[in-house]
């Protein structure tokens, strides 16, 4: 995915970056990775790093790891890549053992990670740029949680966003709390009219492969311990119109709960849900290459109602192994009589592109 860049002074003032590549000229004008038409629809990123040893580019999902190449012997090391029309990526770079954020960069995503995008990527409302060593707000209201049927202690933050409202369960909370400010995100979305005032409340996973897994411990937990501490935390709350919102293996559970626990979950936003998972998927040299809809599609055949059911998808449009698995799941969920909202979001798998999809997702989720 590396393009060779021509060993001239001047290689790089495509990416409108003067100065010969290692100066002080040079590194002044760096920021976020530049990028310029491929000529194929498609673009070519620059990626910098500053070091005197080698390096490579970890991308979340999207592409195999990129080697940076050495500008003669400057401390300058770089890479163009290669990347398709519409893409949103989280990555990192790699020195020998050590990951590290992109320093030129200033949207991040955690300490370690960064976020890249294609110059026609869409925009991302109420998302707002933070550094990979910012610390984001993390609500005062915090519940102590320790399940019997899961066991263990985990502890679940409980957010009222614009005063409160329905529960928004997000499934992989920490990674929503720690890594993108959904917070404030979702405090933006509320103050601006585009989302009904809602109580965010943040669920940590202890072991997805375990609970995310078409397991009913989980919501049975989730029915009958949670909601009913949530409901005495004293902020304001409404479980009556939860909505359930989760990703890969969240998003398989969310939709799991829907037709398992009916009473309980009659409202998804569902990004990029591992539909290909079945018991035995994971000892398979490729677990993707299983059957069309994993145990949900197998479920969905059956004689079922979900006439009760509001449901959105999204998938990320570059997602290649995925999309056949959710196109199938979308269709049998809306052939079993539910009210399905379908997208695709301009990224792989990774929640950097997902961000505007779960707040557009679960103010539909949220609509009558």
């Amino acid at each position: 995915m590396r393009l060779a860049a021509a060993d001239r002074e001047d290689a790089f003032t495509g990416f409108g970056l003067p100065g010969a590549p290692g100066t002080g000229e040079f590194w002044a004008g760096v920021g976020a990775p530049a990028a310029v038409p491929d000529g194929d629809g498609g673009w070519i990123t620059l990626f910098l790093w500053r070091g005197s040893s080698p390096a490579r580019i970890e991308f979340e999902s999207w592409s195999e790891a990129v080697p940076l190449r050495r500008w003669a012997d400057s401390d300058c090391w770089y890479a163009e890549v290669r990347m398709p029309a519409r893409l949103r990526v989280t990555y990192q770079f790699v020195t020998g053992d050590a990951s590290q954020s992109d320093p030129f960069n200033p949207a991040g995503a955690g300490g370690d990670r960064s976020i890249a995008a294609t110059p026609d990527a869409p925009e991302q409302p109420h998302w707002p740029l933070v550094g990979a060593d910012a610390v984001l707000p993390v609500p005062r209201a915090r519940i102590r949680w320790a399940s019997e049927r899961l066991g263990g202690r985990r502890t679940v933050r409980v957010h009222p966003a614009g005063g409160g409202g329905p529960v928004v369960l997000l499934l992989d909370g920490d990674d929503w709390l720690y890594l993108h400010p959904a917070i404030t995100a979702f405090d933006s979305a509320v103050a601006a009219g585009e989302l009904p005032p809602v109580t965010l409340v943040f669920l940590p996973a202890k072991d997805r492969a375990a609970e995310f897994t078409c397991r009913p411990e989980l919501w049975e937990a989730v029915r009958d311990e949670l909601l009913p501490l949530v409901a005495e935390s004293g902020v304001n709350a409404d479980p009556e119109r939860l909505v359930v919102a989760g990703q890969s293996l969240g998003g398989l559970s969310a939709v799991y709960a829907a037709l398992e626990f009916p009473e309980l979950v009659s409202r998804v936003a569902c990004q990029s849900g591992s539909f290909w998972w079945t018991p035995d998927a994971m000892r398979l040299a490729d677990p993707l290459g299983g059957p069309l809809g994993g145990v949900i599609a197998e479920r969905l055949l059956e004689s079922v109602d979900l006439s009760g059911l509001r449901v959105a998808f999204d998938v990320g449009e570059h997602e290649d192994r995925m999309l056949p698995h959710c196109e199938v799941t979308e269709g049998l969920v809306r052939r079993a009589g539910a009210t399905v909202r379908v997208s695709r979001s301009a990224s792989g798998h990774d929640r950097a592109g997902w961000r505007h999809a779960l707040l557009r997702d679960v103010g539909w989720a949220l609509g009558e």
